[in-house]
């Protein structure tokens, strides 16, 4: 097969695990490397071997098939539209968009020029969460009833060298790591029909503790502590909370119930396990063996998968309708909020299809 060519914008700090990974994928083929800053394009496309161009010159090489956007999440929609106005399928980092209808434009155009759209996370798509997943439909836990997710921290001002835009719209906790958790429950137990939350500001300003800009007051537009109640399609009910606001906690970071048993789920930001699982009669949890491949931190995956499908004309995983179905979830948690209510769904998809045992490669 030959490889599919990729050009990425935006060379920030998530670029270089990309950049390594997409040349350990055979469907794929780190050609191009562009971004406003034109040094740190140079700089990206020296040290891995492609090619340092403009985002213009870039989107209108014939050569590239998808693009795929590390941008700021206020520019994934304008970057992405861009992409897939050029005739460039498009793989944009998390969110899928900022807003609904800018994800769904994204969506509606990509069906109009027979285009693909994925987006990130595909952490899901790992070791950890496709053991997971095999446990699930091999009913090991009975049928799901309930979950639990938890991201708790104290934002990423003391650490990240341009944290401003966590605090922006875009941003906040929901925003930036809901799409791991959410990602992985809707691979886990399924779709989401009805949501409610509660959301709150609980700092006003934030001051950078971390170089080069310690010191800087950053103002907090959205919302830092969000809790919110999931109805599944299936009925199983899942409670999750994303905070900035938390110094420290002591909480799991997602569990499933079954009838049958629970199931301890690793870290969704990670490819990882472990996976820990107890069964109604079971004095105490036991470690459960991965079943399969990609432990490591392995971004990208999700670009060689939906690469294999541009060749084969079949679906992907980490796919735009996914993407967009977690975005609809994160804005109803917040509406629900907003408005003192539940918010239906409208959106919808498919539990993306299990990782074959033997890899991409199979």
């Amino acid at each position: 097969m030959q490889p599919v060519k990729v050009g990425i914008v935006g060379c920030g700090a998530i670029s270089g695990i990309y950049c390594r990974n997409l040349r350990r994928f055979p469907p794929v083929e780190l050609a191009a490397c562009a971004d406003l800053d034109f040094a740190r394009a140079e700089a990206c496309a020296r040290e891995y071997g492609a090619r340092a161009l403009d985002v213009n010159t870039l989107l209108a090489d014939p050569e590239i098939e998808i693009v795929l956007d590390l941008t700021p999440p206020k520019a994934h929609y304008p970057v992405a539209l861009a992409a897939l106005e050029a005739g460039k399928s498009v793989y944009n980092e998390k969110p899928l968009a900022v807003e609904r209808e800018e994800g769904r434009r994204l969506l509606d155009l990509a069906a109009e020029k027979d285009l693909l759209v994925g987006c990130a996370p595909d952490t899901f798509l790992g070791a950890g969460l496709q053991t997971c997943r095999k446990l699930i439909d091999d009913g090991a836990i009975g049928e799901p009833v309930a979950a639990t997710a938890f991201m708790t921290c104290h934002g990423h001002e003391s650490w990240h060298p341009d944290p401003e835009f966590y605090y922006q719209v875009g941003g906040g906790p929901m925003f930036d790591m809901g799409p791991y958790y959410l990602t992985a429950l809707v691979c886990l137990i399924g779709p989401v029909r009805r949501a409610t939350g509660s959301t709150r500001i609980t700092f006003p300003t934030r001051t950078i503790t971390s170089e080069p800009k310690q010191g800087t007051v950053i103002p907090v537009d959205v919302p830092t502590h969000v809790a919110g109640v999931l109805d599944f399609r299936n009925g199983a009910i899942g409670t999750i909370i994303t905070t900035f606001d938390v110094w420290a906690a002591e909480l799991p970071r997602i569990e499933i119930y079954g009838s049958e048993g629970s199931l301890s789920v690793p870290d969704p930001n990670t490819f990882g396990g472990p996976v820990r699982i107890r069964g109604a009669g079971d004095e105490e949890w036991r470690e459960v063996p991965l079943t399969h491949p990609y432990p490591e931190n392995s971004r990208g995956l999700g670009v060689a998968d939906m690469a294999l499908a541009l060749r084969s004309g079949g679906s992907h995983r980490a796919s735009g309708d996914l993407a967009f179905h977690v975005l609809d979830i994160m804005h109803a948690i917040h509406d629900a909020s907003n408005n003192s209510a539940h918010v239906e769904l409208t959106s919808t998809c498919s539990r993306p299809e299990p990782m074959p045992v033997g890899g991409i490669e199979a």
